[in-house]
């Protein structure tokens, strides 16, 4: 099953765009090969049109790393909340919304439960960008002016008229690449990985070892994992090349069970708990209890617990959080470079309103969205213009102030304050207190609310 083919003008105009820039499609190509036999594999075993598989394209360039300001992670960019809803595990371990066959599944699922909502795929993708809603909403729209309420007749938001022109000019581009003047790797019709279960927690640098493969080249076929091992309690699932796979599995049979990862001994003080040392090393209480045969969850003063730790120093795990936040700390850029350590209390909307740069910039810098929340201790980088030899200071703090505005926000059905705070990047607690309303008001539609906006922060809006 495929896709329509329409020929229409939108179509065109963004085919014209990659003809332009061939460079594009062959970078996020080659990013795309090991993955693509997987995921049209699963869209035939549910009957689902193949050209799906290319829909990552769209969403992220096939990149598993990126992150968007609406918190959109992933090569299928899927929000927090959307991905739990769909079963993707995320914590300090692990993040679902980057495995490939996890969110691939959770992908299709959600597309397919829009197919059965519309009864229509060029409707069902419009609304995996937009929300399913927007698109009923602008089918009424349609319906009550008698006109058709088919994807190409709907008024709907700018970013979504383009997604599936640009969905279909990438299928056409990849069809017939030579005809477009693209030179795009060869993408066979096999399977290029396997999926192989190392049946417990294990340490990412020795897996890698024992596949043969370099750490930065494993991160990339197994994006979710966050840290330097896989999670306690699971998954322990790698994809790896074909190749690879054998090696690995012949290494773990003979793998003893203390050489997984490296232990470290905790002393155990007066009046600490499972759960508090637990928390702190980022493992579960059953986790924990497992691993030192614990039959309950009672310790005493003066014992030792083993805990897990890494093998190697967290910067060679190259692709871990810790990795490549230590990257972007280190990273060159314009003007004068400024570490920020995080207070408790502090947000990104602080740190930016008090060093005088943009939320957007400040986000951009240290790969975050607006919207996450920081950690007493976390180091941010972000960059300020020289100030230019005998320039007044008070006139150039004042350049490096945002741009604020007052504005009067009349409150529409179904808004809410975090949606509002959300749209406007601003906290909630701060819409709150600029309108002297508790944080559990429910809102009316036609009232007013005072909100004090930085304008540069105001243009565009990231796909949430």
């Amino acid at each position: 099953m495929v896709l329509e083919d329409p020929q229409r003008p939108e179509i065109d105009a963004e085919l014209a765009w990659f003809t332009r820039h061939p460079d594009y499609l062959e970078r996020v190509a080659r990013r795309a090969r090991p993955f693509l036999h997987l995921i049209v594999t699963r869209l035939r075993e549910r009957g689902m049109p193949l050209d799906l598989a290319l829909l990552p394209v769209v969403e992220s360039g096939f990149e598993p790393y990126a992150y968007s300001p609406g918190r959109a992670a992933g090569i299928w960019q899927f929000i927090p909340s959307t991905g739990r809803h769909f079963g993707l595990r995320q914590n300090w371990w692990y993040d679902g919304r980057r495995d490939i066959v996890a969110s691939t599944g959770a992908a299709l699922d959600y597309l397919g439960r829009l197919y059965r909502r519309f009864g229509d795929w060029e409707l069902a993708i419009a609304a995996y960008n937009c929300g399913a809603r927007t698109v009923e909403r602008a089918i009424e729209k349609n319906h009550r002016a008698g006109r058709p309420t088919g994807f190409w007749s709907l008024d709907l938001p700018a970013e979504t008229r383009s997604y599936l022109p640009r969905l279909l000019a990438v299928r056409r581009a990849f069809q017939a690449p030579e005809r477009f003047g693209l030179n795009l790797p060869e993408l066979p019709d096999e399977p290029l990985l396997e999926e192989v279960d190392a049946r417990g927690q294990i340490d990412l640098a020795r897996a890698a070892e024992m596949a043969g493969l370099e750490m930065e080249a494993f991160y990339r076929l197994n994006p979710a994992y966050n840290r330097w091992a896989t999670p306690p309690d699971g998954p322990h699932r790698f994809l790896l090349p074909k190749a690879n796979a054998d090696r690995f599995r012949t290494a773990l049979a003979g793998l003893p069970e203390e050489e997984r990862v490296v232990w470290r001994r905790h002393l155990i003080r007066e009046g600490e708990t499972l759960s508090h040392i637990a928390r702190r090393h980022h493992l579960t209480v059953a986790a924990l209890m497992r691993v030192n045969h614990l039959r309950d969850h009672r310790i005493r003063a003066g014992r030792y617990l083993l805990i897990p730790s890494a093998s190697r120093p967290l910067t060679e795990y190259s692709q871990s959080v810790e990795a490549r936040r230590q990257r972007r700390l280190n990273a060159s850029g314009k003007g004068e470079k400024h570490i920020v350590t995080v207070r408790p209390g502090d947000t990104l909307w602080d740190l930016a309103r008090a060093h005088g740069v943009s939320l957007r910039r400040l986000s951009a810098w240290n790969g975050i969205a607006p919207r996450d929340t920081l950690h007493p201790g976390q180091k941010l980088v972000l960059w300020k213009e020289a100030p230019a030899s005998g320039s007044a200071p008070e006139k150039v703090a004042e350049t490096l102030r945002p741009t604020r505005r007052t504005i009067r926000y009349r409150v529409r059905a179904g808004d809410s304050l975090w949606e509002i705070a959300s749209r406007f990047s601003v906290s909630v607690s701060e819409l709150c207190r600029w309108n002297g309303i508790p944080r559990n008001q429910i809102l009316q539609p036609g009232q007013h609310l005072r909100l004090f906006v930085d304008v540069t922060e105001q243009s565009g809006s990231g796909r949430g």
